[in-house]
């Protein structure tokens, strides 16, 4: 899959695709239906398929203090693309350019005159432009005289609400680990290098790899069933401490994956950790035993959870 800027001018081939357009923060069901229809309409008109997101998203742009919401990265939205069968993953530049460029410079400018855009797919509810000035009738009204066609999809439900990032965030928030992998049709998953932390883990038998939350939504704090994809392919299962480490001074915000079968260094390394299932909260023990012993327990849950409820790697 090839990779395009909005900094970019698109020349040959690369011009005439069919778009996805959106933030796509997570490519929940209703991302991938809006995604789902531009590559089918690229295949019937034999068109490359790209699909659009936007970076920094704009809330964080325009919000630079708000707390951390993200629920992908671009690298991992980027290996998701990949495998929806993009052609490309167009990146929006999301800066001061972007941020005061019109609704009718966006569509004919950028989008048709120099990404070469043949058509546009978004949900109903896409704005775009100075002042979200735009919406999915002006892509259209815009988009007609430069021969740019557009489409919006109406919202994706699952029962009686509609499936939305805010929704996967509230989920996790609450712990609801299955609800947000429903609708994301995947886990959860942090990525991130792993750091040196105070090796307090490897002193009681749990050596942990450290990982800074970043960027990332805080899912509910506490201790989690995980499953830790590394560089080299490997997968190993494991449970996590995700939080403040409320037993120790001074509190840190970290994920502290500890790997049941792994033995080696992943320092400096970029590992994805998926969050399976909430075991409980974090709590704070003031006696180390106390906390081992627990420790143990915690263990013990996730490799039931797990072998109960994933097949064997």
């Amino acid at each position: 899959m090839a990779k395009f800027s909005s900094h970019d001018i698109l020349a040959g081939d690369n011009r005439g695709a069919i778009i996805a357009m959106g933030n796509f923060d997570g490519f929940h069901l209703g991302h991938q239906a809006v995604a789902g229809a531009a590559k089918k309409w690229a295949m019937e008109e034999g068109r490359p398929f790209y699909i659009a997101t936007f970076d920094p998203h704009p809330v964080r742009y325009f919000m630079p203090h708000a707390e951390p919401f993200r629920l992908t990265s671009l690298n991992q939205r980027e290996k998701i693309f990949s495998q929806f069968g993009a052609d490309a993953m167009l990146v929006f530049d999301f800066n001061e350019t972007l941020a005061n460029m019109s609704a009718a410079d966006f569509v004919t400018k950028l989008l048709a005159e120099q990404l070469g855009v043949a058509g546009v797919v978004t949900g109903q509810d896409f704005t775009f432009g100075k002042g979200r000035s735009g919406n999915a009738q002006n892509l259209s009204d815009y988009g007609a005289p430069v021969n740019l066609r557009s489409r919006a999809l109406s919202p994706i439900t699952n029962g009686d609400e509609v499936i939305s990032s805010s929704r996967i965030r509230a989920a996790l928030k609450n712990g609801d680990i299955a609800t947000a992998q429903n609708l994301l049709t995947r886990p959860f998953a942090i990525e991130g290098e792993v750091q040196h932390g105070d090796k307090n883990g490897r002193k009681f038998g749990y050596p942990t790899a450290n990982i800074d939350m970043g960027s990332y939504l805080r899912p509910k704090f506490g201790i989690y069933a995980v499953r830790g994809k590394l560089p080299d392919g490997g997968i190993f299962d494991g449970v996590a401490n995700l939080g403040i480490r409320p037993s120790f001074t001074p509190p840190k915000l970290l994920l502290e994956p500890y790997f049941f079968d792994f033995q080696g260094d992943l320092y400096h390394q970029m590992i994805e950790v998926e969050l399976l299932h909430f075991i409980r909260e974090e709590a704070k023990f003031d006696d180390m035993d106390a906390l081992i012993t627990q420790m143990d327990q915690d263990s013990m849950v996730a490799k039931n959870w797990l072998v109960a409820n994933l097949p064997i790697i």
